[in-house]
């Protein structure tokens, strides 16, 4: 080989391996991002949130070692649309899914906060309820940018805690251990389980763990250890489930606060695998839940634990009780220990901070209502503020729709009903329906409303649903 040949070939090998060092140096300075969604948890469920019944010290450590969101919003009152809004980074004005409707989907054009991130270079994995595309749809978490999915594509399926097969990807795994009625796999474990394995697979890399728990939605059950630091501290109260085949409890309240605690446990043990790992540090950590308490039939049971408390409503309304959740950010060395933030905040904001956060930049030619709250998270820059926040549920013909701007929430929880009108500023319960006082800014909110509503999609109801039996033996 001639010198002039050698000298070009060892120049041209140089600049590639320092082009690799710095990529893997770009590589290991991206955080790791996982998002914990509980299933129904309450605004005050947590001991970070005034909760002094359920013993939640995990999530807890996190709020204390990292900031506290008090006035954060769910993407919806109920879980699916909730769950749109969080992977578009649009409100449900504008998000494809905006009801509890196993027909509405996401489409392809639909461009969601994990094809984001993956473009981004991490790894991008989903563990639990999926709820917005089901088998052989392109809203199948495997064509939204999620290499890795183990859980339930519909909510229906989510409900069960003991069902006969799950998915890992696009493969049924049958569980005959929960056939006959048998009670072997927790399916809340297994998930985790899971979830665990690929933040251990991708520790060198970065990655997108997004963790939707189906904890602690209805069905009441959970294994027997962790109900057993609760018996006998609650009123023994048999909390039945109305769902024929459903499971219920003897002793609901210590049911349901085992659930809880579990959850919690199992926050703890990825926190403590981050650190065995060593990228600790390096992983920013958020836990939310993907709407309010729950009422109806379980009203009782968040009344008993003042799980919405000081909020009024519940999952499924349109008030602070069914809208308004925890949200804790933990990320060390970047967000102060022991903050609290009363920025607000929504869940279509999340795409844009994670955006943000990964250096890159929000899906082009797509119209996000979310503003990035990082400059919140360290403390620094310019924090963008929201001039108002939407939701609405629409199904058919029928549509409930919210909006707050400042301290101002008008609230209309069918379209034949009246809009009311409450100050949050001084009446954080929704007490006091302020509408005819303020005939102005009523007219002013509802015209805002009018504009944020787009025309929904004419999703075609081709899904047949599926009852107890193709879940659960």
């Amino acid at each position: 080989m001639n010198q002039r040949l050698f000298f070009i070939l060892a120049v041209l090998c140089g600049v590639s391996l320092f082009a690799s060092d710095v990529s893997q140096a770009y590589a290991k300075q991206k955080p790791n991002i996982i998002l914990i969604m509980a299933d129904d948890l309450g605004y005050a469920e947590l001991g970070c949130y005034g909760q002094t019944k359920i013993k939640t010290p995990h999530i807890d450590q996190l709020a204390a070692e990292g900031m506290k969101f008090t006035q954060a919003y769910a993407g919806s009152m109920v879980c699916q649309p909730s769950r749109s809004v969080l992977m578009t980074g649009q409100h449900t004005g504008h998000t494809a899914v905006r009801a509890n409707d196993l027909n509405q989907l996401l489409y392809g054009q639909d461009k969601t906060v994990a094809e984001v991130l993956k473009d981004a270079g991490y790894a991008t994995g989903i563990f639990g309820k999926w709820g917005l595309g089901y088998e052989g749809t392109p809203g199948h978490p495997n064509r939204q940018g999620f290499d890795q999915f183990t859980g339930q594509l519909l909510q229906v399926h989510a409900h069960f805690y003991y069902p006969f097969w799950i998915w890992r990807n696009d493969k049924k795994v049958m569980l005959p251990e929960n056939e006959n009625n048998q009670r072997g796999n927790y399916i809340h474990d297994l998930i985790h389980e899971d979830a665990k394995d690929f933040i251990r697979k991708n520790q060198n890399q970065p990655f997108f763990a997004y963790l939707p728990y189906i904890i602690p939605h209805v069905e009441l059950v959970v294994p027997e250890e962790s109900e057993h630091p609760y018996r006998g501290k609650f009123p023994k109260t048999q909390i039945l489930d109305p769902r024929p085949g459903y499971i219920g409890s003897d002793d609901g309240l210590v049911t349901f606060a085992g659930m809880v605690s579990r959850l919690d446990d199992h926050v703890g043990e990825i926190v403590e695998m981050l650190e065995e790992m060593g990228i600790r540090d390096n992983t920013l950590i958020i836990f939310t839940s993907d709407n309010g308490g729950q009422g109806g039939t379980w009203k009782g049971m968040t009344d008993f634990f003042n799980g919405n408390a000081p909020l009024k409503g519940y999952k499924g309304t349109m008030y602070e009780g069914g809208l308004r959740v925890p949200f804790v950010v933990n990320w060390p060395g970047k967000v102060a220990p022991g903050t609290t933030s009363d920025l607000q905040i929504a869940f279509w904001d999340i795409l844009p901070t994670f955006a943000q956060i990964a250096g890159t930049n929000v899906p082009k030619g797509v119209d996000i209502d979310g503003i990035s709250f990082l400059p919140t998270l360290l403390g620094k820059g310019n924090q963008k503020k929201h001039k108002y926040l939407y939701w609405e549920y629409t199904k058919g013909e029928m549509r409930s729709r919210a909006l707050r701007m400042g301290d101002w929430k008008a609230v209309q929880n069918r379209m034949k009903n009246s809009i009311e009108l409450y100050d949050l500023g001084k009446d954080v319960g929704e007490t006091k329906n302020l509408a005819k006082q303020n005939p102005e800014k009523l007219k002013e909110m509802e015209q805002i409303m009018q504009q944020a509503h787009t025309k929904p999609r004419d999703f075609p109801q081709t899904l047949k649903p599926v009852g107890i039996k193709g879940y659960v033996k």
